[in-house]
Formats: structure tokens, sequence, C-alpha cells
């Protein structure tokens, strides 16, 4: 793990100070925390984001595809 330094206002220091009960351990713990659920929530979002474009550049396609198996699960089974 890295050390980093950081620059925080006091009204949101004295917040976490709150939150961890004045504890350094925990208040590192802390900002660790909600580092790590913003960076996995960016990540998400991307990926939502990539899908999304990826959608509408082929709607079309998608579009006749799934009518395609609708159709497919729709017919009576061919007998052999």
């Amino acid at each position: 793990m890295k050390t980093i330094a950081i620059t925080i206002d006091e009204p949101t220091l004295s917040k976490l100070d709150a939150l961890t009960k004045g504890k350094e351990r925990a208040r590192s713990a802390l900002i660790r925390k909600a580092v790590q659920q913003f960076v996995a929530s960016e990540d998400a979002r991307l990926a939502e984001e990539r899908d999304a474009a990826a959608y509408r550049k082929h709607s079309r396609l998608v579009r006749r595809q799934a009518e395609a198996l609708v159709a497919a699960q729709a017919s009576p089974p061919r007998d052999r």
C-alpha cells in the first residue's frame, strides 16, 4: 500500500473524525473504502456507457436477432 497526502477542508475532516471517533487508522480506512467505492462506481458507469454506445451502433442488428429468436421460440416444434 502507498501513503499519499490529501488536502481536505475542516468541516469534512470533522465529519470523518466523528464517523471514526478520531482514530487516525480508522480515518484512513474510511477514506480508502470511499475511494474504492467511487472507483468501482466509475468503472460501472463507464462500462454502461460503452454498452450503450455499442447498442446504439448495432441496434438494428440486435433488434433483428431478437425478433428472430422470438419467432423461433413462438414456432411449433418440428417433427423429427
